[in-house]
């Protein structure tokens, strides 16, 4: 990074690209005091921000690497920073400040793209993104009727940029990035012309940047700098996991999916801890071990499951129920935070209490790591299992380390993420146990080795509907999550909002082109269609896992590449293709590593799909076996089994995808 002291102020440029740039007419760094609210409902919260002051700094004193800002000259000192390679320290010389707003250079044209994980919106120009993690909502749609009921039923509505993972980091289309390295709640705006404001609700310890002459030289930094996911478990490539919460019925119910031609590779039941049931639907019983009335002699069947090549996978989640029997064990070695009162905190998590395992207690990380997921789970039999429910950390609670919860709350998924990785860790087990969460933050990419996109609506609707999956694992790739999959026919069922067959199957199409293939029945199994409760469906759903087996060599050699560089396995089509300016756009189609590129239905009743295929390259169809130029639109027939897949003609693998069609 290079400053540069210019007349009244500076300007800092990276690999020769203006990044900041400061003068007393035209200030780019703030500070200021607000008084924020903020209420909690069940991971869902109203934020709202009273400011008191902002203060443009205009004048700055450049000495060196040093940079003392403030309001005018002569005018008390606010901030200073210290230009250390490619990053900007920031010291704060006021304690009264406790908001910060930074503007970097911004172009008319440029395209932006991070933010953590984006279900909405792929490129965030244009727009503004609150970084908050949280219940995403359902329907995250303003105008349609199932958000608005959402919102009034419980709060639980939800908008674009809502997202279980947020991160401060964001990728330039002028071949830099950004992260800024606070974990207060902060927001990106990049709806102006000429720069973007960062807002950070606490003076950021620091600010980083990164530059590269490519677009996938600058994930590889990312990747290495926020760290790089190990190679998926060999077991993975032998099919799709299947989920079923139907007790010791789901082992039969397996072995008539199995019996239809579905290639499994494990059998996951979150119900293992056993049930309750709410208004919402069946919830599992937060209590971490083997439920023995629902699921008896469950270790033999794990053992059974094992003898034919099959993993066994569970659920748990940082919090445990009242009414279970570790809430006494815990709260007696006072591993709960605290309410006002000093008393254990307890959350209501709808229609039943639990307590908050402080995982900023050494001991209490250690007393979870070790007899909840290390006994009870691994040591049980369990090769994999859902983290849950990251995003959950209350903001009105005491935690061990004295820091304020309104600062810890965005980075609690990582603490969990490391948890259950201490865990693995413990029993030798990395790389070859799978636990997959839907929360994050800067950071989780060390100790997650799988995303899921989180709790999509069972429909096709534009933001909250199968979709939404390809921008959510596109964005979070960016910043070194190599490895995103989703709930194959989505997850909330409210309002009467129920699967069908169609998305089932196109849902299931993606699927087959994703990391991991994984079903859910839901949070209304009984009101909504499973794989199994229709031959056609079943029979799709066999033949799109064939097709996931048949990828596992192509699947296998980009899973060692992300292991090894940090690209990950879906990709945005500018990452090969940056001097076609028309990719970066494109969210609702991906690369599957760099030879083949996906562009899944996501809309009811389509039988044919128009999709852009990116310049430089010849790409055959893979079901007709026609060959197109690229740089230009095609419209290709996509009946249901026919999802529009294409690869490069001259892939090192064209033989291997050309055998998709004969599955």
């Amino acid at each position: 990074m290079h400053l540069r002291n210019m007349a009244n102020g500076f300007e800092l440029t990276i690999n020769g690209t203006p990044v900041l740039r400061h003068t007393a007419e035209s200030p780019s760094i703030f500070v200021g005091k607000g008084q924020e609210r903020m209420d909690m409902y069940r991971g869902n919260f109203d934020i709202e921000d009273y400011v008191v002051e902002r203060i443009a700094l205009r004048h700055a004193a450049v000495d060196g690497d040093n940079i003392v800002l403030s309001a005018d000259e002569g005018q008390p000192p606010k901030l200073r920073l210290h230009i250390a390679q490619d990053t900007v320290r920031i010291e704060t010389l006021d304690p009264s400040i406790n908001r910060f707003w930074l503007r970097t250079v911004a172009e008319k044209d440029e395209c932006v793209w991070g933010g953590g994980e984006q279900m909405s919106y792929f490129n965030m120009r244009g727009r503004k993104f609150p970084l908050w993690t949280s219940e995403p909502g359902v329907g995250r749609d303003k105008t349609t009727e199932i958000t608005f009921k959402a919102d009034v039923s419980g709060k639980a509505g939800g908008d674009y940029y809502h997202t279980n993972y947020p991160q401060p980091t964001y990728i330039s289309s002028r071949h830099y990035a950004l992260h800024v390295e606070t974990t207060a709640y902060s927001v990106f705006d990049f709806r102006r012309d000429t720069f973007h404001e960062i807002e950070a609700w606490a003076v950021p310890e620091h600010l980083e940047f990164f530059a590269a002459d490519t677009f996938k030289n600058l994930v590889e930094q990312l990747s290495a700098r926020f760290g790089r996911q190990p190679e998926l478990p060999d077991w993975v490539y032998n099919g799709a996991i299947i989920g079923l919460k139907d007790g010791e019925q789901s082992f039969a119910r397996l072995e008539r999916i199995r019996a239809a031609g579905v290639k499994v590779s494990g059998l996951w039941c979150e119900d293992w801890v056993g049930l309750r049931h709410t208004s919402f639907g069946a919830r599992l019983f937060w209590d971490w071990k083997a439920n023995e009335e629902r699921y008896p002699a469950l270790r033999q069947k794990i053992a059974e499951l094992a003898d034919n090549n099959i993993r066994f996978l569970g659920y748990v989640n940082p919090y445990l129920c009242v009414d279970g029997s570790f809430f006494p064990e815990a709260e007696a070695k006072g591993y709960f935070a605290k309410n006002d009162a000093g008393e254990t905190a307890l959350v209501d998590f709808g229609e039943f209490d639990c307590g908050v395992v402080d995982f900023t207690n050494p001991d209490a990380m250690d007393w979870f790591a070790e007899t909840i997921i290390g006994q009870n789970m691994l040591d049980f039999g369990l090769s994999g299992w859902m983290a849950d429910f990251g995003e959950y950390l209350p903001i009105d609670i005491h935690l061990s380390n004295g820091v304020d919860a309104k600062l810890m709350h965005n980075a609690w998924p990582t603490i969990w993420a490391e948890v259950n990785a201490k865990a693995v860790a413990s029993r030798g087990k990395i790389g070859e146990t799978l636990f997959f969460m839907r929360a994050g933050f800067s950071g989780v990419q060390a100790h997650c080795p799988l995303l899921w996109g989180g709790d999509q609506s069972v429909d096709f609707t534009r933001h909250d509907g199968l979709v939404t999956v390809m921008p959510g694992a596109l964005s979070s790739g960016l910043l070194g999550n190599a490895y995103h999959h989703s709930d194959i026919g989505g997850y909330t069922s409210l309002f009467g909002n129920v699967r069908t067959a169609e998305l089932i199957m196109r849902w299931a199409e993606m699927g087959a082109f994703t990391p991991v293939m994984r079903t859910h029945e839901g949070n209304r199994p009984r009101d909504n269609l499973q794989i199994d409760q229709d031959e056609a469906v079943l029979k799709h759903f066999a033949r799109m896992t064939s097709i996931y087996v048949h990828l596992a060599p192509y699947l296998k050699a980009l899973s060692k590449e992300a292991a090894e560089t940090g690209l990950p396995v879906q990709r945005p089509l500018f990452l090969h293709h940056e001097d076609d300016r028309r990719t970066y756009e494109i969210q609702d189609a991906y690369l599957y590593g760099a030879e083949l590129l996906i562009a899944p239905v996501w809309q009811a009743g389509q039988n044919e799909r128009t999709l852009y295929l990116p310049k430089g390259a010849e790409w055959v169809h893979v079901w007709s076996g026609a060959t197109h130029d690229g740089g230009q639109e095609v419209t290709v027939a996509a009946p249901l089994g026919q999802p529009p897949v294409f690869f490069r003609k001259d892939a090192e693998n064209a033989g291997l995808f050309a055998g998709i069609r004969t599955i």
